[in-house]
């Protein structure tokens, strides 16, 4: 009788201002209107097949230009199927000059660590992956990525580093780690126009061309 193999589930982590931050510092802007789905797809052995992508961000505030950009591409992004968008939050924190006495604030972002965490540890107790890939260099995620390996021997977590961004701690922790590079994000990019449900068209920002 011949044994047919089975594939090999994976579940990706994506670390949206990780991500977004190691390309800003790379100068990859051009590739910022970035299809989640297709990269992680285009990084995935024969065996191996997608169940979903999450992907873990905040809303940012302040800038009303920044504010724009990221709301057509979520809203994009939300038009890809197998993507689930994990919402942290932006928490204002005022500032006092102590020379000239003038106030401003810092936004400092919250939760996405613990959400990444959160879902990772949920979906290795629920047998929901044999593979975690994840995209991020944040050094918090290391004790997760560690417990996850410790409790369930058989799964893998694998780091898929931002470009510009690496952690020591991670790269200890995981089962393997390799570096994004620059031509998995320019060939993993969303349609310039996409057409939302409702039939509302989303244009890639032009700051990001």
């Amino acid at each position: 009788m011949v044994q047919v193999k089975q594939s090999t589930r994976l579940i990706a982590y994506v670390d949206g201002f990780n991500l977004y931050f190691g390309m800003k510092q790379s100068k990859y802007e051009r590739y910022m209107w970035l299809n989640v789905h297709a990269l992680i797809a285009s990084l995935l052995k024969a065996d191996q097949v997608l169940v979903c992508v999450r992907y873990f961000t905040s809303r940012v505030i302040g800038d009303a230009g920044k504010m724009a950009r990221q709301t057509s591409y979520l809203e994009a992004l939300e038009t890809v199927p197998d993507v689930h968008i994990n919402y942290g939050k932006y928490q204002r924190q005022d500032r006092r000059c102590s020379v000239c006495k003038a106030t401003d604030y810092v936004a400092n972002e919250k939760m996405t660590d613990v959400n990444i965490a959160t879902e990772l540890m949920a979906d290795a107790f629920q047998d929901q992956f044999d593979v975690a890939m994840l995209v991020s260099a944040d050094s918090d995620l290391t004790s997760p990525v560690r417990r996850v390996r410790g409790l369930f021997p058989d799964k893998r977590v694998i780091i898929a580093f931002p470009p510009a961004r690496t952690s020591r701690e991670l790269v200890g922790a995981a089962s393997a780690s390799f570096t994004i590079g620059r031509q998995k994000l320019a060939t993993s990019q969303l349609p310039d126009l996409v057409m939302r449900a409702d039939g509302h068209r989303l244009s890639r920002p032009a700051t990001w061309h």
